[in-house]
């Protein structure tokens, strides 16, 4: 019982990275200057969180390998954590090139 409490109690302290917010990328093929604008800017910040959302990864990572806790347990969270940073680099990735889309139709539009 005191095993499973503990394992809760670590749990949600590597828990405790917050994945950002998706933002709405912009219609390039309808927005204003001032939209496309904006929508740089979110993704920007979306980016900036994404990053610090991996670095918590990364540290909650390094503090997994520290604790002293049966290997399988470990085992356990560090596929977690894996799991979780590779899903925030698909998303960033599928951010930016669906930004870059929408920069791309946009332009098509001022031809």
């Amino acid at each position: 019982m005191l095993s499973a409490a503990l394992g809760l109690f670590g749990q949600s302290a590597w828990a405790a990275c917050t994945y950002p917010t998706k933002i709405d990328i912009p219609n390039g093929a309808t927005a204003t200057q001032e939209e496309m604008i904006e929508g740089q800017k979110a993704v920007k910040q979306y980016m900036a969180d994404m990053n610090t959302f991996l670095d918590c990864i990364e540290a909650e990572s390094k503090a997994t390998m520290a604790e002293d806790e049966a290997s399988e347990a470990k085992a356990e969270r560090e596929a977690i954590l894996s799991k979780r940073h590779n899903a925030a680099v698909d998303e960033m990735e599928t951010v930016a090139a669906n930004f870059n889309d929408a920069v791309r139709a946009y332009k098509a539009r001022q031809e």
